[in-house]
């Protein structure tokens, strides 16, 4: 996932979690994260108190930088556990072999279909969904129609109106691409965004500029486009870090049409020197305790289905009965084509 989008909350909650100083190996294990990776202090303090061992943090960049980085070093890693490949990697990751098999006992409690991969290589932690957000503000008085489904951002009453994210340099933009690909077919989606395009779809790099420059339902942002690419739970994090943490209503809503599922997974890297430790980290990323500080944390949902939700989620997020995806293995073969050609119509 974007490594901004902790912005997207507003500002993290309380102090990230500190890397840990380099210690002796035996003493260590280390976590090799995606940039967005974040936990309140004091998170891994039961861990490192029940196995005598102390956890580094090594950010790596996004997603896909983070996949490439480990794939380059598989053969003398750089971490004993891998945390952040999402459903748009997965196959990279797996077809390079970096990962070992691991079944967490805790998998009895995440839903089989979060379970991509039969030979457990990789252990679901978490799951978002990268859906248009709208400033409710903006459709109150009538002049813009409210748009309910992704062909309804064409309506020359909506032009101007749009921003979303480069897929070559994002993860929500890329995900918001696959959602596209998934609603139209892989002969339909080329054509919609061309319609995006001459109803003057606005493009920026990433989410950050995205959504504090352009949309106009931040708090805090300068926009004045009343629709953004963004997550479910970016209402959640407009009322917590709002004006009124308690308010009833948020001033942005998602919108269902157009949401991707992305799961995010942790895995044990194949040359860990230290494979059982690492196995019972990656089962502490997904204990009760860890998954029921994800969605105040990251803005996620747990992978759990037996962890209660903040009032807060349960109040103002959205949550797709039926998000698009797309098999990891279909978006890896065709993920670089897709940008490209989505590059050739959007930006000629």
């Amino acid at each position: 996932m974007d490594r901004t989008r902790l912005a997207s909350t507003g500002l993290a909650l309380g102090l990230a979690v500190s890397l840990a100083a380099p210690a002796a190996a035996d003493d260590t294990i280390t976590l090799m994260t995606h940039d967005s990776f974040f936990l309140p202090e004091g998170t891994f303090e039961a861990f490192e108190a029940e196995h005598d061992v102390s956890v580094r943090l090594l950010p790596a960049g996004d997603a896909g930088a983070m996949v490439n980085q480990a794939i380059l070093t598989a053969d003398d890693p750089l971490a004993d556990v891998l945390f952040g490949v999402d459903n748009t990697f997965l196959s990279r990751a797996l077809e390079a072999g970096i990962f070992a098999p691991h079944i967490s006992p805790a998998l009895a409690s995440v839903p089989e279909a979060l379970q991509l991969d039969p030979e457990h290589r990789v252990t679901p932690i978490d799951v978002g969904h990268v859906c248009l957000n709208l400033d409710r503000a903006a459709f109150e008085d009538g002049d813009l129609p409210r748009p309910q489904a992704l062909e309804d951002l064409t309506d020359p009453a909506l032009a101007g109106q749009l921003v979303v994210q480069n897929p070559a340099t994002s993860s929500p933009g890329l995900a918001f691409l696959l959602a596209t690909v998934a609603a139209f077919g892989e002969d339909g989606w080329g054509e919609y965004w061309s319609a995006l395009r001459d109803n003057g779809v606005t493009v920026t790099s990433g989410w950050e500029e995205a959504y504090y420059g352009y949309f106009s339902g931040a708090a805090g942002g300068e926009g004045e486009l009343p629709i953004v690419v963004s997550y479910a739970s970016s209402p959640v994090a407009e009322v917590i870090y709002g004006s009124d943490p308690e308010a009833e209503v948020s001033p942005t809503v998602a919108l269902e049409a157009g949401c991707f599922e992305q799961v995010e997974f942790a895995a044990v890297l194949a040359g860990s020197e230290q494979p059982e430790l690492a196995g019972a980290l990656v089962d502490f990323l997904l204990s009760p305790e860890v998954q029921a500080e994800l969605p105040e944390a990251m803005f996620v949902y747990p992978a759990r289905s037996d962890v209660a939700l903040p009032e807060a989620f349960e109040r103002h997020a959205l949550v797709p009965a039926e998000p698009a995806s797309l098999d990891p293995a279909v978006i890896d073969a065709n993920r670089e084509d897709w940008i490209r050609e989505w590059t050739d119509i959007v930006l000629r």
